[in-house]
């Protein structure tokens, strides 16, 4: 969809407008989503962040997801001078911007150069979300000028409900929701969100959270729980553990084991299945170390950066197998 597309069915006199989710536990679903509401998330974001009208947006993101149709809307509902470039893993654009929303592997890019990295401190305020920001990317972002925020939303919260500092003085793991957005925890421990002006009634999601008071941070997807021998071991802690010693791209996921229930399987795609066995070891807990490592030409992504779990487990039996040991 390009940007005449969208603003055609912006205008168009049906209340609603259509969005796919992004497709990071399965297959992406379309749903319809009302337009007074996607106004109302617009005004919420641009108050929090003190966007005021003239203030210019970027969009350099594709529009057949929520985040690029969103960054229209806070245009047309705040005032935003819209800038639309081609939405690039490297986008392109002249001059200071007030705001823009990118995913990681943009933001990455860019930083790869000078020219690009220029090009981030001229953005005021940058949203990231859309995919997890890893050791690497966070510390490059830490000593930047400008205000650089980490999102939590999903489509069904129309874009972003929290924002958390990755750089400057106020720099945290712990998101803050907006205002009229309210918090709390499942019986499950996963985050259920009440924000009455984007979505109706309490939506439980299937992130394990921890709070701390109107604060809290994520610790996984509940479908990312492998549960070995009664342990329960979250995929994505394990991944955090062996980013800042694994270069090469991996991926944890899960497999059936007569035994355990479920065993942890590692793939990656380095050849060099013995070198990647022996970091594990040394860095995971006994019961979180994979129990076997398998090769793959390249990991499963989504087309909006995150990891495809859903593909990674069948993709599993098709790879080179190498069984660790504990």
């Amino acid at each position: 969809m390009d940007l005449e597309e969208f603003l055609t069915e912006w205008h168009n006199d049906s209340p609603t407008v259509l969005v796919h989710t992004s497709g990071s536990t399965g297959k992406p679903k379309p749903m319809y989503v009302e337009k007074r509401r996607m106004e109302a998330s617009a005004r919420i974001t641009c108050q929090f962040l003190g966007l005021k009208a003239d203030d210019t947006a970027l969009l350099c993101m594709p529009l057949d997801y929520i985040a690029g149709k969103m960054m229209v809307v806070r245009a047309l509902t705040c005032g935003l001078r819209l800038l639309s470039v081609e939405p690039t893993g490297t986008p392109c654009w002249k001059g200071p911007i007030d705001f823009a929303a990118m995913v990681p592997l943009q933001v990455w890019n860019l930083l790869q150069d000078d020219e690009g990295r220029q090009r981030l401190q001229q953005i005021r305020h940058l949203i990231i979300g859309g995919g997890a920001i890893n050791d690497d990317l966070a510390k490059a972002l830490v000593d930047l000028p400008n205000q650089i925020w980490s999102t939590y939303g999903m489509t069904e919260t129309l874009s972003h409900i929290a924002l958390r500092r990755l750089n400057g003085l106020e720099r945290s793991e712990w998101y803050t929701p907006f205002e009229g957005v309210d918090i709390s925890l499942s019986e499950e421990g996963c985050l259920v969100i009440n924000a009455p002006a984007v979505h109706e009634g309490p939506l439980v999601t299937n992130d394990v959270a921890e709070l701390n008071g109107r604060l809290f941070r994520i610790l996984g997807r509940k479908d990312n729980v492998i549960c070995s021998g009664g342990i329960k071991i979250q995929i994505e802690e394990v991944e955090r553990l062996l980013q800042p010693h694994l270069s090469i791209p991996f991926m944890i996921t899960k497999a059936p084991d007569v035994r355990l229930g479920e065993q942890v399987v590692l793939l990656t795609e380095s050849q060099d299945l013995d070198s990647v066995r022996l970091c594990c070891q040394m860095v995971l807990p006994k019961y979180w170390q994979p129990r076997q490592y398998r090769y793959i030409s390249r990991l499963p992504m989504t087309e909006t950066g995150k990891p495809a779990r859903a593909e990674a487990f069948m993709l599993f039996q098709k790879a080179p197998v190498r069984s660790g040991s504990h």
